[in-house]
């Protein structure tokens, strides 16, 4: 009997440690439910693929292709009102004949407005007309800025001479003198070696050309700032534009 006694408890002990472990449910971990999510959805399209329909759309006019007009406004400064006035034909004609573009000088907001209209095949012609009115109004002639229009590899580039280095009164004068050169000697030299065209603005030097001669003609200037003298300057420029002859 004592011996049934004994044995009696210790099963009734692993009884109640089994029902423990069965009331404990086991986990899945989240690599293993995402992975049978992917692959209950990879068999869900495979088992059901959805028939798509290809969308049809009307032909669209060609006015609503172009899209709407557009505009560019080019300001105008006091001094070049006269210049403006009296080259204004020359300045007329190829942007309307050959850009197929209108143009208008605006005397309410002293603007040059240049707009696309029906007429216009490119699109790109309206940067073309814009760069060349914007050289015109910089100071260039009009035969030099029409190179805009004609070729693609012309750019236009600015700059103030106290950006290369801060320079007041006196100084800022002598700068801007050993960049002109007596009689503009020195610009018109750069200009011939690097094939550009330059115009010296009180302080802003504006360069028209491609752009490995705007480079050149930039790196002569700077350095005629920065103090060097100009026969140095010419040695230099005509060395860099004999070995870019060569290159090309």
């Amino acid at each position: 009997m004592d011996t049934v006694e004994n044995t009696t408890p210790a099963a009734g002990a692993a009884m109640e440690a089994k029902d423990d472990t069965d009331s404990f449910t086991k986990v899945k971990s989240k690599k293993t439910q995402k992975r049978k999510r992917e692959q209950d959805g990879a068999g869900m399209d495979t088992e059901e693929p959805v028939a798509s329909k290809r969308p049809q759309f009307p032909p669209i006019s060609g006015d609503k292709l172009r899209g709407p007009d557009e505009m560019r406004k080019i300001a105008v400064p006091a001094h070049r009102y006269t210049p403006l006035k009296e080259n204004w034909l020359k300045i007329f004609t190829p942007i309307v004949e050959n850009l197929q573009l209108q143009v208008r000088f605006n005397l309410k907001t002293r603007n040059v407005e240049i707009k696309t209209c029906k007429d216009t095949q490119d699109i790109g012609s309206l940067t073309k007309a814009a760069d060349f009115v914007k050289a015109f109004i910089l100071g260039f002639q009009v035969e030099d800025a029409l190179a805009l229009i004609r070729l693609d590899e012309l750019f236009l580039e600015s700059f103030d001479v106290t950006d290369v280095k801060p320079l007041k009164g006196d100084h800022l004068s002598r700068a801007i003198g050993r960049i002109a050169g007596k009689g503009g000697k020195t610009k018109f030299t750069i200009e011939n070696v690097t094939k550009t065209r330059i115009v010296l603005a009180d302080t802003k030097v504006h360069i028209l050309g491609s752009f490995q001669n705007i480079k050149m003609a930039r790196t002569a200037i700077c350095n005629l700032i920065l103090g060097s003298p100009p026969s140095k300057v010419y040695g230099n420029i005509r060395v860099v534009a004999s070995r870019t002859a060569e290159r090309f």
